[in-house]
């Protein structure tokens, strides 16, 4: 039986987060929810004023740039709409842009999307979807890249979650000199508009809430969507104009819940993805003997019952001694779910619930610790910030099981 250690109608969207029924005890057969999800608790008390709603500027050098892409992969069929034609991706591209290079602000969300997205949480005025679509993205659309052959981290988001969830995460890394590939997995996010003006919505979810199909078949989805994603961007008939400025041989992916299990499986199914970040997801694919042959991984979840060392989720001290390259297992007090997204922002501005943790709090350390991930691994950067517990960072708790 699948069992959901989380309910994301406390958060940015109305999907759940699946774990493993054998990661639970046994008293915890039951669907577990998260606190203070009952709808009045989508109210904003009308004498508090809402904070600005506003992604914080990202802290590199560089000024980003953005583009779109919409890929179609015809080798295979769609897991979850097999008349579909083929396996639709939507792509955003976040990558360090040229010195003085002009171009239109991007949107953070394309409206439709917005609404769709706020509606599962219960904010249906006009004005509210406006005001999240039009947020500042921080980046410029299709303008020319920085000079140079930059890395590649791919993020993958949560189940149920549009990857414009991961922006802040994404145009922070891409100011620090990254190209950025934030991915839609067609029919497995609340909203996926594509450019022939289609939407769509996730059947996937409501397989998985049925018990049709396992977490394990959405993280092998996952996989091969990035698969094919990395040979339109690093094979010999790129998919974007700018692919020459991707270095082939510098590659990260980092995710939100599934899309954090996503990153384990990919790992597993390519040897082309070199360092992997799963932020708060439980885990749906076992490691083999050779563990990821020394590669490195990341595990960045809440400090709480669910992600220390002997938490609700088991299957991160089932996967904790099977990786055997450089690794970190880091809690943070305060934060829920959702906090390793944009949704802090969000929650923080319509009165959702959420962690404890400021939003503003929540989003750097994010970026700061994956981006320190990336630095040290893709580029051999040293980062005392990953050595141990810092004075600056008295949320982040590293954990040695």
């Amino acid at each position: 039986m699948i069992t959901f250690a989380r309910a994301a109608t406390t958060a940015l969207l109305a999907c759940a987060v699946a774990l493993p029924a054998t990661a639970l005890p046994a008293q915890a057969a039951a669907p577990v929810a998260h606190a203070a999800s009952a709808p009045a608790a989508f109210r904003t008390a009308a004498t508090t004023p809402a904070p600005a709603l506003e992604l914080p500027a990202p802290t590199g050098r560089f000024a980003v740039g953005s583009s779109v892409l919409h890929l179609v992969d015809r080798s295979r069929p769609d897991p979850w709409v097999p008349a579909a034609d083929g396996r639709e991706l939507m792509v955003t591209l976040h990558y360090p842009a040229a010195r003085g290079a002009q171009g239109p602000p991007a949107p953070y969300v394309d409206e439709p999307v917005a609404r769709a997205a706020l509606a599962g949480v219960g904010v249906t005025d006009p004005a509210a979807v406006r005001a999240v679509a039009g947020m500042d993205a921080h980046s410029r659309l299709d303008v020319r890249p920085a000079p140079g052959r930059h890395p590649l981290v791919v993020l993958s988001p949560g189940f149920g979650v549009p990857r414009f969830t991961l922006t802040s995460l994404a145009t922070e890394l891409a100011s620090r000199g990254y190209a950025v590939a934030s991915v839609d997995h067609a029919y497995e996010a609340s909203a996926i508009a594509l450019p022939d003006g289609r939407m769509l919505g996730c059947v996937a979810c409501t397989a998985l809430e049925e018990g049709r199909i396992k977490g394990s078949d959405v993280t092998a989805a996952r996989a091969a969507d990035v698969r094919f994603l990395l040979d339109r961007l690093t094979g010999p008939h790129p998919a974007w104009a700018y692919a020459r400025s991707i270095d082939r041989g510098r590659i990260g992916m980092a995710g939100h819940s599934i899309g954090g299990a996503a990153a384990l499986a990919t790992m597993l199914a390519d040897r082309r993805v070199d360092a992997g970040v799963n932020m708060d997801g439980a885990f749906w694919d076992a490691l083999p003997a050779g563990g990821l042959g020394g590669r490195p991984f990341l595990m960045l979840g809440t400090d709480d019952e669910m992600h220390r060392p002997g938490g609700v989720d088991r299957t991160w001290d089932a996967t904790w001694p099977g990786l055997d390259g450089w690794k970190r297992w880091l809690t943070v007090t305060g934060a829920d779910h959702f906090t390793f997204s944009d949704a802090p922002v969000i929650q923080a501005h319509f009165g959702l619930p959420a962690g404890p943790i400021p939003a503003g709090r929540a989003l750097a350390v994010t970026r700061a610790y994956v981006t320190a991930f990336f630095d040290r691994q893709l580029r051999g950067i040293p980062q005392p910030l990953l050595a141990g517990p810092s004075p600056l960072n008295p949320e982040v708790h590293f954990q040695q099981p």
